[in-house]
């Protein structure tokens, strides 16, 4: 597996069409209530609960709460509580001490992790699991690759017909998740500035801003001028997935957990867990559970690229 931390990755890698499970988005899932909040990083009093608050990206929101389902049937004494909203959400309520763990779709910047200090907090990066972001269209459009440069020329408003990638005479109509999400910081980022740090390029003001990566995948399903994207849990088999490549003489490659692996996919990325500190106690035994067989098993489960992968 060669997966690259985003910071030090070019673009590119995977697809797999995988259910997604029903209920998600930006809703609170508390897998159970708790009064009392325990000092972050530390062990629960014996015989008491412990609330973990979890809270942040919602490409892992249906992830976490399986995370969460899975490990409190364990753990009953363990109560956790998975709220979506986007990664900078969740990395917010970090930095505000509303939050035990931030799930983020993308890296910390610099300005947040500095607010986190001022606010005498050191984050804690804890990589969770591979994804790869699966550029999405209608099943109907002809239209079966593109170059990142295409996909860039689309989003930013220089391609507006599908005629003008080899599709039929048909206006392009662009979907977005909302600046919130890490999911739209990283496309921003790595698709349509390429990797490359003084590329001012911003999504055209055509683009249609949604809520969540349901809200994308279900326009997709209806409407066959669209294009968007999403992270490979949320890819269904009645969207179709566009090959990527990084030039026009190819490979075009679809994204899975195979080219994900293998690096040949070309737009593929890490998924995160942030913690105030180094954790303890029962925030440090639910993540190195996340991290272990158990929990990466879920992580395949749901269409995403497991770390046990990675390390083959």
């Amino acid at each position: 597996m060669v997966l690259v931390p985003q910071s030090q990755r070019r673009p590119s890698q995977r697809m797999k069409s995988t259910p997604i499970r029903g209920i998600w988005a930006c809703m609170i899932f508390c897998l159970a209530l708790s009064a009392c909040r325990v000092p972050e990083g530390t062990s629960p009093t014996p015989g008491a609960a412990q609330t973990i608050q979890n809270k942040g990206s919602d490409t892992m929101v249906n992830l976490a709460l399986a995370w969460a389902e899975a490990y409190t049937a364990k753990h009953p004494e363990i109560r956790i509580a998975v709220t979506g909203g986007g990664s900078g959400t969740g990395i917010a309520a970090l930095i505000n001490r509303t939050a035990d763990i931030a799930n983020a779709s993308r890296e910390m910047k610099p300005e947040e992790k500095a607010e986190a200090r001022a606010n005498g907090i050191e984050p804690v990066e804890h990589t969770v699991a591979g994804d790869a972001i699966a550029v999405v269209v209608h099943p109907s459009n002809p239209v079966d690759r593109l170059t990142i440069d295409q996909i860039s020329d689309i989003f930013t408003g220089a391609i507006t017909n599908w005629s003008q990638v080899g599709g039929e005479n048909r206006p392009i109509v662009l979907l977005s998740r909302e600046s919130n999400s890490g999911t739209h910081v990283y496309f921003l980022e790595t698709v349509i500035r390429k990797g490359q740090p003084d590329n001012n390029a911003l999504f055209s003001p055509d683009t249609l801003l949604m809520p969540s990566s349901e809200g994308i995948s279900n326009e997709i399903r209806q409407n066959p001028n669209a294009i968007g994207y999403d992270g490979l849990g949320y890819v269904t088999p009645d969207q179709k997935v566009i090959a990527v490549g990084v030039s026009a003489a190819g490979p075009f490659v679809l994204p899975n957990a195979t080219t994900v692996k293998d690096g040949s996919y070309p737009i593929a990325r890490f998924l995160y867990m942030y913690t105030a500190g180094e954790p303890t106690g029962a925030i440090r035994d639910y993540l190195d559970w996340i991290r272990g067989p158990e929990g990466q098993a879920i992580v395949a489960e749901l269409g995403f690229v497991p770390l046990a992968e990675e390390k083959e």
